[in-house]
């Protein structure tokens, strides 16, 4: 039988077209942007957790796979109920915003695998909420120590989720319901003490001021003292000529002076 290079290289071509059909969609890959890839390899070295593969087109060995990783921050809330220190149950409402270490996703596939969120960030991060909670009572996590509170879930989830190779971006405590008594009890309690905090600054001010005008009173009455202390007769007898000297030398008054008192100063009997 005589050999057709012709037909031989048509069945060839039959064949590679064949390949590309069947395969095509796992050798030809386009990663969008906020898109990272890490690449599986089954028949020679396994996860290639080094080389990360960034956006763009991709061609591989059509027996290898690329787990597609969304590397965009992302966020999710979630509604939880804690215990507080005392066991009073609370309600939170939280909301995390993350993103995992772009050039860390081939560790992270390794540990979590691409459902890392809710095998890793969600579980974490309730963990995490429950055990601050569990430090503090009702009251100073709805008002007095709320901030604290809420630095703390923040530095602790932020540590976790760091060495899980997750950035996290923010989380927030949306808000905090506690059962319609306790929470009423802790609101006339707060009132209660600022109404406290309000009548000791008044009677702080009030006393501040009392001995202010207790000071100035023994001020004047020291005055006196010393003013009375050094009026002599004779200084009493000066003041009394400078005065009359005055009164004689000012053209709206005219004095008339008859004899003179029994401290030797004349006596002033009228003026106009």
């Amino acid at each position: 039988m005589k050999f057709n290079f012709k037909t031989t290289y048509i069945v060839i071509g039959v064949v590679i077209l064949l390949v590309l059909l069947l395969s095509g969609g796992r050798m030809f890959l386009i990663l969008d942007a906020g898109e990272r890839g890490v690449l599986f390899k089954p028949y020679t070295t396994g996860l290639d957790k080094t080389n990360i593969y960034g956006e763009g087109f991709h061609i591989i060995a059509p027996w290898n796979k690329m787990y597609v990783f969304n590397v965009r921050e992302q966020q999710r809330e979630e509604t939880m109920d804690v215990l507080d220190k005392n066991g009073l149950s609370i309600s939170m409402d939280v909301t995390v915003r993350f993103n995992p270490a772009h050039n860390k996703i081939g560790y992270l596939y390794e540990l979590f695998g691409v459902n890392y969120i809710n095998v890793l960030v969600i579980p974490e991060v309730r963990s995490t909420v429950r055990q601050v909670a569990g430090r503090y009572t009702a009251e100073e996590i709805y008002s007095t120590k709320r901030a604290e509170v809420e630095q703390s879930i923040i530095n602790e989830t932020m540590k976790v989720l760091e060495s899980n190779f997750i950035v996290m971006k923010a989380l927030l405590i949306r808000s905090i319901n506690l059962p319609a008594q306790i929470k009423q009890a802790i609101e006339s309690k707060l009132k209660q003490e600022q109404e406290a905090l309000a009548y000791e600054f008044r009677l702080k001010r009030e006393t501040s001021e009392a001995e202010r005008r207790r000071i100035e009173a023994e001020g004047i009455a020291a005055y006196n003292r010393i003013i009375n202390a050094s009026l002599t007769d004779k200084i009493i007898q000066q003041r009394g000529i400078e005065a009359t000297i005055k009164l004689a030398e000012s053209p709206n008054s005219k004095v008339v002076v008859i004899g003179s008192g029994k401290d030797g100063l004349p006596l002033i009997l009228g003026n106009n």
